[in-house]
Protein backbone atom coordinates (compact mmCIF):
# COMPACT_ATOMS: atom_id res chain seq x y z
CA UNK A 1 0.00 0.00 0.00
CA UNK A 2 2.92 2.34 0.70
CA UNK A 3 4.41 1.73 -2.76
CA UNK A 4 1.04 2.43 -4.39
CA UNK A 5 0.74 5.71 -2.50
CA UNK A 6 4.21 6.76 -3.66
CA UNK A 7 3.33 5.94 -7.27
CA UNK A 8 0.16 8.09 -7.08
CA UNK A 9 2.11 11.01 -5.64
CA UNK A 10 4.77 10.64 -8.34
CA UNK A 11 2.11 10.65 -11.09
CA UNK A 12 0.38 13.73 -9.65
CA UNK A 13 3.69 15.62 -9.46
CA UNK A 14 4.42 14.70 -13.06
CA UNK A 15 1.01 15.89 -14.22
CA UNK A 16 1.40 19.17 -12.30
CA UNK A 17 4.82 19.80 -13.83
CA UNK A 18 3.47 19.08 -17.31
CA UNK A 19 0.56 21.48 -16.85
CA UNK A 20 2.91 24.13 -15.45
CA UNK A 21 5.21 23.85 -18.47
CA UNK A 22 2.25 24.02 -20.85
CA UNK A 23 0.73 27.07 -19.12
CA UNK A 24 4.08 28.84 -19.07
CA UNK A 25 4.42 28.40 -22.79
CA UNK A 26 0.75 29.28 -23.38
CA UNK A 27 0.90 32.45 -21.30
CA UNK A 28 4.19 33.42 -22.94
CA UNK A 29 2.49 33.05 -26.30
CA UNK A 30 -0.45 35.19 -25.12
CA UNK A 31 1.86 37.87 -23.75
CA UNK A 32 3.84 37.89 -26.94
CA UNK A 33 0.73 38.06 -29.11
CA UNK A 34 -0.73 40.93 -27.05
CA UNK A 35 2.61 42.73 -27.19
CA UNK A 36 2.98 42.24 -30.92
CA UNK A 37 -0.56 43.33 -31.75
CA UNK A 38 -0.58 46.24 -29.32
CA UNK A 39 -3.91 45.13 -27.84
CA UNK A 40 -2.94 45.75 -24.25
CA UNK A 41 -0.12 47.10 -22.14
CA UNK A 42 -1.04 45.26 -18.96
CA UNK A 43 1.55 43.17 -17.08
CA UNK A 44 1.24 39.44 -17.48
CA UNK A 45 -0.17 38.97 -13.96
CA UNK A 46 -3.12 41.25 -14.84
CA UNK A 47 -4.57 38.27 -16.67
CA UNK A 48 -5.11 36.63 -13.29
CA UNK A 49 -6.98 39.59 -11.71
CA UNK A 50 -10.70 39.08 -10.93
CA UNK A 51 -12.83 40.01 -13.93
CA UNK A 52 -16.41 41.34 -14.10
CA UNK A 53 -18.89 40.47 -16.79
CA UNK A 54 -22.01 42.11 -18.23
CA UNK A 55 -24.53 39.45 -19.17
CA UNK A 56 -26.84 40.11 -22.12
CA UNK A 57 -29.03 37.86 -24.23
CA UNK A 58 -26.85 37.24 -27.28
CA UNK A 59 -29.82 35.96 -29.30
CA UNK A 60 -31.30 39.44 -29.56
CA UNK A 61 -28.10 41.42 -30.00
CA UNK A 62 -26.55 42.78 -33.16
CA UNK A 63 -22.90 41.61 -33.09
CA UNK A 64 -21.91 44.89 -34.73
CA UNK A 65 -23.32 46.78 -31.74
CA UNK A 66 -21.42 44.68 -29.19
CA UNK A 67 -18.27 45.09 -31.28
CA UNK A 68 -18.82 48.85 -31.33
CA UNK A 69 -19.27 48.91 -27.55
CA UNK A 70 -16.07 46.97 -26.97
CA UNK A 71 -14.14 49.11 -29.44
CA UNK A 72 -15.28 52.38 -27.83
CA UNK A 73 -14.40 51.05 -24.38
CA UNK A 74 -11.01 49.86 -25.55
CA UNK A 75 -10.13 53.13 -27.27
CA UNK A 76 -11.19 55.21 -24.26
CA UNK A 77 -9.12 53.04 -21.94
CA UNK A 78 -5.98 53.00 -24.07
CA UNK A 79 -5.93 56.09 -26.31
CA UNK A 80 -8.10 58.78 -24.74
CA UNK A 81 -5.90 61.74 -23.82
CA UNK A 82 -6.64 61.33 -20.11
CA UNK A 83 -7.00 58.29 -17.92
CA UNK A 84 -10.67 57.40 -17.58
CA UNK A 85 -12.46 56.08 -14.53
CA UNK A 86 -14.15 52.86 -15.64
CA UNK A 87 -16.70 53.17 -12.82
CA UNK A 88 -17.79 56.57 -14.12
CA UNK A 89 -18.04 55.13 -17.63
CA UNK A 90 -20.11 52.23 -16.35
CA UNK A 91 -22.38 54.62 -14.45
CA UNK A 92 -23.10 56.42 -17.73
CA UNK A 93 -23.77 53.09 -19.43
CA UNK A 94 -26.37 52.21 -16.78
CA UNK A 95 -28.07 55.59 -17.20
CA UNK A 96 -28.05 54.93 -20.93
CA UNK A 97 -29.85 51.63 -20.42
CA UNK A 98 -32.74 53.44 -18.74
CA UNK A 99 -32.74 56.25 -21.31
CA UNK A 100 -32.70 53.69 -24.12
CA UNK A 101 -36.30 52.75 -23.35
CA UNK A 102 -37.38 56.12 -24.72
CA UNK A 103 -39.60 56.51 -21.64
CA UNK A 104 -39.02 59.85 -19.88
CA UNK A 105 -40.38 58.37 -16.65
CA UNK A 106 -37.73 55.63 -16.48
CA UNK A 107 -34.55 56.91 -14.82
CA UNK A 108 -31.50 55.43 -13.13
CA UNK A 109 -30.43 57.35 -10.03
CA UNK A 110 -26.87 57.34 -8.75
CA UNK A 111 -26.57 56.81 -4.97
CA UNK A 112 -26.41 60.57 -4.39
CA UNK A 113 -29.38 61.22 -6.68
CA UNK A 114 -31.38 58.45 -5.04
CA UNK A 115 -30.84 59.90 -1.60
CA UNK A 116 -32.13 63.27 -2.81
CA UNK A 117 -35.09 61.68 -4.61
CA UNK A 118 -36.24 59.84 -1.49
CA UNK A 119 -36.15 62.88 0.76
CA UNK A 120 -39.48 63.29 2.53
CA UNK A 121 -41.78 65.86 0.97
CA UNK A 122 -42.74 68.17 3.81
CA UNK A 123 -44.18 71.11 1.93
CA UNK A 124 -41.23 73.26 3.01
CA UNK A 125 -38.06 73.67 0.98
CA UNK A 126 -35.45 76.23 0.07
CA UNK A 127 -35.78 77.28 -3.54
CA UNK A 128 -37.48 79.82 -5.78
CA UNK A 129 -41.16 78.99 -5.17
CA UNK A 130 -42.47 77.31 -8.30
CA UNK A 131 -44.37 74.18 -9.20
CA UNK A 132 -43.06 72.50 -12.34
CA UNK A 133 -43.88 69.66 -14.72
CA UNK A 134 -42.35 68.11 -17.81
CA UNK A 135 -44.04 69.07 -21.07
CA UNK A 136 -44.52 66.75 -24.06
CA UNK A 137 -40.99 67.59 -25.25
CA UNK A 138 -39.44 66.77 -21.86
CA UNK A 139 -38.72 70.39 -21.00
CA UNK A 140 -39.22 71.42 -17.39
CA UNK A 141 -42.07 73.92 -17.46
CA UNK A 142 -43.25 76.32 -14.78
CA UNK A 143 -46.79 75.29 -13.89
CA UNK A 144 -47.42 77.58 -10.94
CA UNK A 145 -45.81 80.44 -9.04
CA UNK A 146 -46.32 80.62 -5.30
CA UNK A 147 -47.30 83.84 -3.57
CA UNK A 148 -44.46 86.08 -2.34
CA UNK A 149 -41.88 83.76 -3.92
CA UNK A 150 -38.52 84.78 -5.44
CA UNK A 151 -39.70 83.50 -8.83
CA UNK A 152 -42.83 85.64 -8.80
CA UNK A 153 -40.88 88.72 -7.71
CA UNK A 154 -38.25 88.14 -10.42
CA UNK A 155 -40.83 88.04 -13.21
CA UNK A 156 -41.01 84.35 -14.16
CA UNK A 157 -44.28 83.28 -15.77
CA UNK A 158 -46.40 80.18 -16.01
CA UNK A 159 -45.41 78.32 -19.18
CA UNK A 160 -41.73 79.35 -19.09
CA UNK A 161 -39.39 76.48 -20.05
CA UNK A 162 -36.30 76.06 -17.85
CA UNK A 163 -33.31 75.38 -20.12
CA UNK A 164 -30.31 76.23 -17.94
CA UNK A 165 -29.53 76.27 -14.21
CA UNK A 166 -26.40 78.22 -13.24
CA UNK A 167 -25.19 77.99 -16.83
CA UNK A 168 -25.69 74.21 -17.09
CA UNK A 169 -27.90 73.02 -19.94
CA UNK A 170 -30.66 70.83 -18.44
CA UNK A 171 -32.71 70.19 -21.56
CA UNK A 172 -31.36 66.64 -21.89
CA UNK A 173 -32.45 65.68 -18.35
CA UNK A 174 -35.84 63.97 -18.43
CA UNK A 175 -36.26 63.40 -14.68
CA UNK A 176 -37.69 66.58 -13.19
CA UNK A 177 -36.41 65.88 -9.65
CA UNK A 178 -32.80 65.99 -10.87
CA UNK A 179 -33.28 69.50 -12.28
CA UNK A 180 -35.19 70.62 -9.20
CA UNK A 181 -32.26 69.50 -7.06
CA UNK A 182 -30.00 71.88 -9.00
CA UNK A 183 -32.41 74.76 -8.38
CA UNK A 184 -32.67 74.13 -4.64
CA UNK A 185 -29.93 75.19 -2.25
CA UNK A 186 -29.17 77.00 0.97
CA UNK A 187 -31.27 80.01 1.93
CA UNK A 188 -29.71 83.29 0.85
CA UNK A 189 -27.63 81.79 -1.95
CA UNK A 190 -28.24 82.78 -5.55
CA UNK A 191 -29.33 80.68 -8.50
CA UNK A 192 -29.53 81.78 -12.12
CA UNK A 193 -32.24 80.28 -14.28
CA UNK A 194 -32.40 80.65 -18.04
CA UNK A 195 -35.86 80.12 -19.49
CA UNK A 196 -37.37 80.01 -22.94
CA UNK A 197 -40.62 81.96 -23.10
CA UNK A 198 -42.96 80.67 -25.85
CA UNK A 199 -45.00 83.89 -25.75
CA UNK A 200 -42.16 85.98 -27.19
CA UNK A 201 -39.83 83.27 -28.53
CA UNK A 202 -36.93 84.64 -26.49
CA UNK A 203 -34.51 83.35 -23.85
CA UNK A 204 -34.39 85.20 -20.53
CA UNK A 205 -32.06 84.96 -17.54
CA UNK A 206 -33.25 85.44 -13.97
CA UNK A 207 -31.00 85.52 -10.91
CA UNK A 208 -32.80 84.96 -7.62
CA UNK A 209 -31.95 84.42 -3.98
CA UNK A 210 -33.22 81.13 -2.67
CA UNK A 211 -35.69 81.35 0.19
CA UNK A 212 -37.50 78.95 2.47
CA UNK A 213 -40.81 78.45 0.70
CA UNK A 214 -43.94 77.11 2.34
CA UNK A 215 -45.87 75.13 -0.24
CA UNK A 216 -49.42 74.32 0.87
CA UNK A 217 -50.45 71.13 -0.93
CA UNK A 218 -54.11 71.76 -0.12
CA UNK A 219 -56.26 74.76 0.67
CA UNK A 220 -59.96 75.51 0.83
CA UNK A 221 -62.66 78.05 1.49
CA UNK A 222 -66.40 78.59 1.27
CA UNK A 223 -67.67 80.32 -1.86
CA UNK A 224 -71.05 81.91 -2.54
CA UNK A 225 -74.22 79.83 -2.21
CA UNK A 226 -72.55 77.39 0.19
CA UNK A 227 -70.22 75.95 -2.44
CA UNK A 228 -67.07 74.48 -0.89
CA UNK A 229 -63.85 75.02 -2.83
CA UNK A 230 -60.81 72.77 -2.29
CA UNK A 231 -57.61 73.14 -4.27
CA UNK A 232 -55.10 70.28 -4.30
CA UNK A 233 -51.65 71.32 -5.53
CA UNK A 234 -50.14 67.83 -5.33
CA UNK A 235 -51.12 64.39 -4.02
CA UNK A 236 -48.21 64.06 -1.61
CA UNK A 237 -47.73 63.55 2.09
CA UNK A 238 -50.88 62.93 4.09
CA UNK A 239 -53.11 64.70 1.58
CA UNK A 240 -56.05 62.24 1.82
CA UNK A 241 -56.48 62.84 5.55
CA UNK A 242 -56.08 66.59 5.05
CA UNK A 243 -58.74 66.53 2.32
CA UNK A 244 -61.10 64.63 4.63
CA UNK A 245 -60.57 67.08 7.49
CA UNK A 246 -60.89 70.15 5.27
CA UNK A 247 -64.11 69.03 3.63
CA UNK A 248 -65.62 68.09 7.00
CA UNK A 249 -64.78 71.57 8.28
CA UNK A 250 -66.45 73.18 5.26
CA UNK A 251 -69.40 70.82 5.60
CA UNK A 252 -70.03 71.95 9.17
CA UNK A 253 -70.13 75.49 7.78
CA UNK A 254 -73.03 74.47 5.56
CA UNK A 255 -71.40 73.31 2.31
CA UNK A 256 -74.02 72.07 -0.19
CA UNK A 257 -71.72 71.47 -3.19
CA UNK A 258 -68.01 70.98 -3.89
CA UNK A 259 -65.46 72.24 -6.41
CA UNK A 260 -62.16 70.32 -6.53
CA UNK A 261 -59.49 72.39 -8.27
CA UNK A 262 -56.78 70.20 -9.86
CA UNK A 263 -55.39 72.81 -12.22
CA UNK A 264 -51.55 72.79 -12.34
CA UNK A 265 -51.51 69.61 -10.20
CA UNK A 266 -48.77 67.32 -11.63
CA UNK A 267 -49.86 64.23 -9.67
CA UNK A 268 -48.20 62.52 -6.75
CA UNK A 269 -48.82 59.49 -4.59
CA UNK A 270 -51.00 56.76 -6.14
CA UNK A 271 -52.30 55.58 -2.78
CA UNK A 272 -53.31 59.10 -1.71
CA UNK A 273 -55.40 59.81 -4.81
CA UNK A 274 -57.09 56.39 -4.52
CA UNK A 275 -57.98 57.18 -0.89
CA UNK A 276 -59.56 60.51 -1.89
CA UNK A 277 -61.48 58.86 -4.75
CA UNK A 278 -62.78 56.27 -2.27
CA UNK A 279 -64.32 59.07 -0.20
CA UNK A 280 -66.16 60.49 -3.20
CA UNK A 281 -67.25 57.48 -5.26
CA UNK A 282 -69.88 54.79 -4.68
CA UNK A 283 -68.94 51.14 -4.35
CA UNK A 284 -67.06 49.97 -7.43
CA UNK A 285 -63.89 50.26 -9.47
CA UNK A 286 -61.74 53.38 -9.05
CA UNK A 287 -58.82 52.56 -11.35
CA UNK A 288 -57.01 49.50 -12.63
CA UNK A 289 -53.55 48.84 -14.02
CA UNK A 290 -52.20 46.29 -16.48
CA UNK A 291 -48.56 45.23 -16.83
CA UNK A 292 -46.68 43.83 -19.84
CA UNK A 293 -48.18 40.39 -19.25
CA UNK A 294 -51.74 41.64 -18.99
CA UNK A 295 -51.85 41.15 -15.23
CA UNK A 296 -54.58 43.39 -13.87
CA UNK A 297 -54.64 45.05 -10.46
CA UNK A 298 -57.70 46.95 -9.30
CA UNK A 299 -58.40 49.63 -6.72
CA UNK A 300 -61.99 49.74 -5.53
CA UNK A 301 -64.12 52.01 -3.36
CA UNK A 302 -66.55 51.02 -0.64
CA UNK A 303 -70.24 51.89 -0.50
CA UNK A 304 -69.80 55.20 1.34
CA UNK A 305 -69.84 58.16 -1.07
CA UNK A 306 -70.17 61.93 -1.04
CA UNK A 307 -73.59 62.80 -2.42
CA UNK A 308 -73.42 66.49 -3.24
CA UNK A 309 -73.12 68.23 -6.63
CA UNK A 310 -69.45 68.30 -7.62
CA UNK A 311 -67.27 69.93 -10.26
CA UNK A 312 -63.60 69.31 -11.03
CA UNK A 313 -61.36 71.98 -12.57
CA UNK A 314 -58.49 70.79 -14.81
CA UNK A 315 -56.07 72.14 -17.40
CA UNK A 316 -53.10 71.03 -19.48
CA UNK A 317 -50.88 70.86 -16.39
CA UNK A 318 -53.20 68.44 -14.57
CA UNK A 319 -51.43 65.09 -14.83
CA UNK A 320 -51.14 61.54 -13.52
CA UNK A 321 -52.95 61.27 -10.17
CA UNK A 322 -55.05 64.32 -11.10
CA UNK A 323 -56.21 62.46 -14.17
CA UNK A 324 -57.00 59.30 -12.17
CA UNK A 325 -59.34 61.28 -9.91
CA UNK A 326 -61.00 63.39 -12.63
CA UNK A 327 -61.47 60.39 -14.98
CA UNK A 328 -63.05 58.27 -12.23
CA UNK A 329 -65.44 61.03 -11.16
CA UNK A 330 -66.32 61.62 -14.81
CA UNK A 331 -66.95 57.92 -15.53
CA UNK A 332 -69.34 57.64 -12.57
CA UNK A 333 -70.95 60.98 -13.50
CA UNK A 334 -70.26 62.08 -9.96
CA UNK A 335 -68.71 65.36 -11.05
CA UNK A 336 -68.69 67.67 -14.03
CA UNK A 337 -65.17 68.14 -15.37
CA UNK A 338 -64.58 71.74 -16.43
CA UNK A 339 -61.61 73.48 -18.04
CA UNK A 340 -59.12 72.21 -20.60
CA UNK A 341 -57.86 68.77 -21.65
CA UNK A 342 -55.41 67.31 -19.16
CA UNK A 343 -51.77 66.41 -19.79
CA UNK A 344 -52.16 62.71 -20.64
CA UNK A 345 -49.89 60.65 -18.37
CA UNK A 346 -51.38 57.20 -17.94
CA UNK A 347 -48.31 55.26 -16.81
CA UNK A 348 -47.48 53.92 -13.36
CA UNK A 349 -43.93 53.94 -12.00
CA UNK A 350 -42.26 51.98 -9.25
CA UNK A 351 -38.85 52.38 -7.62
CA UNK A 352 -36.31 49.59 -7.17
CA UNK A 353 -33.92 50.41 -4.33
CA UNK A 354 -32.25 47.01 -4.12
CA UNK A 355 -28.90 48.19 -5.42
CA UNK A 356 -25.85 47.39 -3.24
CA UNK A 357 -24.34 50.83 -3.87
CA UNK A 358 -27.47 52.73 -2.79
CA UNK A 359 -28.53 53.58 -6.34
CA UNK A 360 -32.06 53.09 -7.64
CA UNK A 361 -34.19 52.73 -10.73
CA UNK A 362 -37.52 54.46 -11.24
CA UNK A 363 -39.26 52.70 -14.09
CA UNK A 364 -42.67 52.34 -15.67
CA UNK A 365 -44.29 49.10 -14.59
CA UNK A 366 -47.84 49.33 -15.96
CA UNK A 367 -50.53 51.39 -17.65
CA UNK A 368 -53.57 52.61 -15.75
CA UNK A 369 -57.16 52.77 -16.96
CA UNK A 370 -60.28 54.58 -15.81
CA UNK A 371 -63.28 52.58 -14.51
CA UNK A 372 -64.68 52.48 -18.05
CA UNK A 373 -61.38 51.29 -19.49
CA UNK A 374 -60.06 54.59 -20.83
CA UNK A 375 -56.29 54.77 -21.26
CA UNK A 376 -55.23 58.31 -20.41
CA UNK A 377 -51.71 58.06 -21.88
CA UNK A 378 -51.28 60.77 -24.54
CA UNK A 379 -55.08 61.23 -24.60
CA UNK A 380 -55.73 63.07 -21.37
CA UNK A 381 -59.15 63.69 -19.84
CA UNK A 382 -61.44 65.78 -22.00
CA UNK A 383 -63.62 68.15 -19.97
CA UNK A 384 -67.40 67.90 -20.04
CA UNK A 385 -67.48 71.68 -20.33
CA UNK A 386 -64.48 73.17 -22.12
CA UNK A 387 -63.49 76.59 -20.87
CA UNK A 388 -60.16 78.23 -21.63
CA UNK A 389 -58.74 80.55 -19.02
CA UNK A 390 -59.00 84.17 -20.08
CA UNK A 391 -55.94 85.09 -22.18
CA UNK A 392 -55.12 87.99 -19.88
CA UNK A 393 -54.55 85.61 -16.96
CA UNK A 394 -53.03 82.51 -18.57
CA UNK A 395 -49.60 83.29 -17.07
CA UNK A 396 -50.96 84.53 -13.76
CA UNK A 397 -50.92 82.34 -10.62
CA UNK A 398 -54.46 81.30 -9.71
CA UNK A 399 -54.14 83.01 -6.34
CA UNK A 400 -53.37 86.32 -8.09
CA UNK A 401 -56.34 86.32 -10.47
CA UNK A 402 -58.77 89.01 -9.27
CA UNK A 403 -62.00 87.76 -7.75
CA UNK A 404 -64.60 87.12 -10.41
CA UNK A 405 -62.04 87.06 -13.25
CA UNK A 406 -61.26 83.34 -13.13
CA UNK A 407 -63.70 82.29 -15.84
CA UNK A 408 -63.06 78.56 -15.32
CA UNK A 409 -63.97 78.83 -11.67
CA UNK A 410 -66.96 80.99 -12.60
CA UNK A 411 -68.14 78.28 -15.01
CA UNK A 412 -67.92 75.67 -12.23
CA UNK A 413 -69.91 77.87 -9.85
CA UNK A 414 -72.57 78.46 -12.50
CA UNK A 415 -72.85 74.73 -13.24
CA UNK A 416 -73.24 73.82 -9.57
CA UNK A 417 -75.78 76.60 -8.99
CA UNK A 418 -77.82 75.12 -11.84
CA UNK A 419 -77.64 71.64 -10.31
CA UNK A 420 -78.64 73.09 -6.93
CA UNK A 421 -81.66 74.76 -8.51
CA UNK A 422 -80.45 78.25 -7.73
CA UNK A 423 -81.87 80.75 -10.20
CA UNK A 424 -79.62 83.63 -11.18
CA UNK A 425 -81.48 86.90 -11.33
CA UNK A 426 -79.94 89.36 -13.76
Amino acid sequence: MKKTGKRIITVLVAIFLAVAVFMTGFLFAIERTVSLEGLASRPLMDWFKPQSALLLDSAGLDPNETAAFNRVLGLLKTRYYQKVDENVLLDSVIKGLAAGTGDPYTTYFTPEEMKSFLETTSGNYVGIGVSVSMDDKNLLTIAELFPKSPALAAGLKIGDKIVKVNGEDVTAITESSLIIKKIKGEAGTEVTIQIFRPDDGEYHDFTMKREAVNVPNISGKMLQDNIAYIRINQFDGDIARMFYDLYNSLSTQGAKALIIDLRYNPGGDYGQVVAIADMLLPEGLIVYTEDRNGKREEKRSDAAALNVPMAVLVNGFSASASEILSAALQDYKKAVVIGEKTFGKGLVQTIDTGFPNGAGLKYTISTYYSPKGRNIQHEGVKPDIEVKLDEAYKSTPLTDIPEGKDNQLSAAIAELRKQMGIVTVK
